[in-house]
């Protein structure tokens, strides 16, 4: 796996129990799961020889990111490497401007975007304001995450300083429509080379600050022909893509009930770490078993709700160890099922999540309440104002 972050360290997890040994291409020793693996190569994505040392004698070479050049991974492909997805499917996930153009193409629903590749395209920017009314969302077409690369604006002059600054940095820009949202969704769904595809309960994702801080599963509310529809529409766009592995398709549901694709992931993703608990097969096994073209497993919710709530490190790290916090988060919250990457606390930084299981769907706001008291214990080691743990239990 390409990647030394929490992703491959999950995923690596998932592999001991099928017997497989994940190698890693890390870029130092404390990353995350070049902790817990043995066989760590130490190098950078972007250094062909290192992704061929780190692809040497593997049944298959897949991603912890998105981040490594589609030169690169063609070359390796012609000297005979499995890589899984294949760098053609890939190169969606990787450029914001390929994917929205292919989307578009496919006849998926998106929102109305502009393309600006260079300074000459201004002129285009300012006619895509005229027809949107000028709330806009710009983004860098590559190498944005978690909010980076995104500037939501108001008006045509504040997206024109907002795609000056990303092509001054030698990136194109994507410009869309400011939808009318009513939340954000993910279809999350697994494709083998075999053709076989599997699609989890669609979930809805809370966002803050372009950051996820919380997973209700299955989405509240959501009719069963939306679920459907965002399902069978993320199958297709696997299948149309040639993705191998898991797909995360994230959504808009606007105002009016329609579903807009907003990104593509081709990795294990935030959205799916619920299915670590809540589940019958996680998303990680079930990455390595669509790459390893293993037939697919189970996808069926092991409770009628699962919530994850990320801890984010905090503005201030707390005086108490993480160690200590654990004591206190068990005592509070026996039920807690917390996951811990091995980072070094910084501010908003994703240092873990945790699920919490209900027996009741009804319940999906009092289990999120209290799955984001714990996150934030975790974070601050402070109890938020108003944690009645007894009464939430």
């Amino acid at each position: 796996m390409v990647g030394g972050g929490q992703l491959a360290r999950m995923t690596h997890q998932a592999a001991i129990a099928l017997g497989q040994r994940l190698r890693v291409l890390a870029t130092a020793t404390d990353e995350p799961a070049a902790q817990v693996t043995s066989d760590v190569v130490i190098g950078s994505h972007t250094d062909l020889d290192d992704l061929r040392r780190v692809a040497t004698g593997a049944t298959v070479l897949t991603f912890d990111h998105e981040h490594v050049p589609g030169e690169l991974l063609d070359k390796l492909v012609a000297e005979g490497v499995n890589v899984a997805p294949p760098p053609a499917a890939l190169r969606h996930a990787q450029d914001k401007l390929v994917m929205r153009r292919k989307l578009a193409a496919l006849g998926a629903p998106v929102p109305r975007f502009a393309a600006i590749e260079t300074a000459a395209g201004m002129p285009a920017l300012d006619e895509f304001g005229a027809q949107t009314g000028g709330a806009m969302v710009v983004k860098a077409a590559r190498g944005g995450y978690d909010g980076r690369g995104v500037s939501i604006v108001d008006d045509v002059a504040g997206a024109r300083a907002a795609v000056a600054d990303y092509l001054a940095s030698g990136v194109p820009v994507l410009v869309e429509e400011r939808v009318a949202m009513r939340r954000e969704l993910s279809a999350l769904v697994a494709r083998s080379p075999f053709g076989q595809g599997a699609a989890w309960p669609v979930v809805e994702t809370v966002q803050q600050d372009g950051i996820c801080v919380a997973v209700i599963a299955p989405a509240p509310e959501l009719s069963d022909e939306s679920a459907a529809a965002a399902q069978q529409l993320a199958l297709r766009l696997a299948d149309e893509l040639g993705v191998v592995g898991v797909l995360a398709v994230e959504l808009f549901e606007t105002v009016d009930g329609e579903l807009l694709v907003n990104e593509l992931a081709m990795r294990p993703h935030n959205s799916g770490h619920w299915t670590m608990d809540g589940a019958a097969t996680s998303q990680f096994e079930q990455h390595l078993r669509a790459v390893l073209d293993y037939p697919l497993g189970a996808t069926d919710p092991v409770v009628p709700v699962t919530v994850m709530a990320n801890v984010l490190g905090a503005p201030e790290p707390p005086a108490m160890t993480i160690d200590e916090r654990l004591h206190h988060l068990f005592a509070r919250y026996p039920d807690a099922r917390v996951h811990l990457y091995g980072k070094d606390e910084r501010p908003g930084r994703k240092i873990g999540h945790i699920n919490l299981l209900g027996d009741d769907a009804a319940g999906s706001a009092e289990l999120r309440e209290r799955a984001e008291n714990a996150a934030h214990w975790l974070s601050h080691g402070e109890w938020r104002a108003g944690d009645d743990a007894e009464r939430q239990r």
